[in-house]
């Protein structure tokens, strides 16, 4: 089965994909993303995009399964889900590619965002990289993901609510003038170069949860100039060094890459490009489970001090660099 279903009362589509159940746990002397696997090209690549074996979404879904009806409303599961392989290399991470090898995944990232919002039925192009056992990773090898939605999500439908509101009063965008603030702040600072300001929002609800805000206006990948790409790859890079240097070990995250909706009119004017971080540990060994609270009401709770932890933070991504 694999079809979108309708909630009528969070107002969002549910991916229904019964096949993703049966994805197997790779056995550890056999990798499809490692040259002479047959499903890559055996001379080696840098970076490699790869169709998903297991896609929840795809150009020719089936048609629904026939349960829908009245309240219940259901549509073919169209969309993409393609594989974004960072390396041949089947145990190098983010952190340690160089400067030129970060830069031609920023491209691949470009390329995907521009391909995949050229089919007019999508209308949401999601790029991120799942990291570590904790969040579900199957596949120990480097890669990261983009899932081309022919809807809107509904946490990304929120932010352009919030944004849309904040513009229509004030005419600003909501996303740069909380950077400002941040700035003029400044405790929450983690790093920042000449494109992009990594820091922990005053909200945030993740103990060690990293946005990512480019420092101009940039609604997607789209808008950005090379140099602004391969800086990207660079900061992005950083970012992983410098979880990893907090403990000392290699630390589990999810990387989700915020471009505006494409095909669904004009919100540029409204969207700012930016990156989220969601690490699953409070700690070096204790994780912070999203529990009722969170999930069954969607009020989160920080155990922590945002503008702690972003001391801390500041203090690995020094340790990362002096490396």
């Amino acid at each position: 089965m694999a079809e979108l279903r309708y909630n009528p009362i969070s107002r969002d589509w549910v991916m229904v994909a019964s096949h993703r159940q049966t994805r197997p746990q790779m056995p550890k002397d056999w990798c499809p993303f490692c040259p002479g696997s047959g499903k890559v090209p055996d001379g080696g690549f840098d970076v490699f995009r790869y169709q998903n074996d297991f896609p929840a979404l795809s150009k020719n879904p089936p048609e629904p399964d026939g349960v829908a009806g009245g309240l219940f409303e259901a549509k073919p599961a169209y969309g993409v889900c393609e594989v974004l392989l960072y390396s041949d290399k089947h145990t190098v991470t983010l952190k340690e590619l160089d400067d030129t090898h970060v830069h031609k995944l920023a491209s691949m990232w470009k390329e995907c965002f521009t391909d995949l919002a050229a089919d007019e039925k999508i209308k949401y192009v999601y790029i991120f990289e799942n990291r570590g056992d904790v969040v579900g990773v199957t596949m120990p090898h480097p890669h990261g993901q983009v899932y081309g939605y022919s809807f809107i999500p509904k946490k990304i439908a929120e932010e352009i609510a919030g944004a849309s509101e904040y513009h229509n009063k004030t005419g600003g965008n909501l996303y740069l003038d909380l950077l400002k603030q941040e700035k003029d702040d400044g405790r929450r600072i983690i790093f920042e170069n000449k494109y992009f300001t990594v820091y922990i929002p005053f909200f945030s609800p993740i103990t060690y949860g990293v946005y990512v805000m480019a420092n101009r206006h940039i609604p997607s990948l789209a808008g950005m100039s090379a140099d602004e790409r391969n800086v990207l790859g660079e900061t992005l890079r950083d970012c992983c060094g410098m979880y990893d240097a907090l403990f000392d070990k290699e630390f589990p995250y999810m990387m989700c890459m915020h471009n505006a909706p494409v095909n669904s009119g004009d919100l540029d004017s409204v969207w700012q490009f930016h990156v989220e971080f969601f690490p699953p540990l409070r700690t070096a060994v204790t994780q912070q489970f999203f529990a009722s609270s969170e999930t069954g009401a969607g009020a989160w709770c920080n155990p922590n001090s945002p503008e702690l932890k972003a001391a801390e933070l500041k203090a690995a991504y020094e340790r990362f660099r002096t490396r």
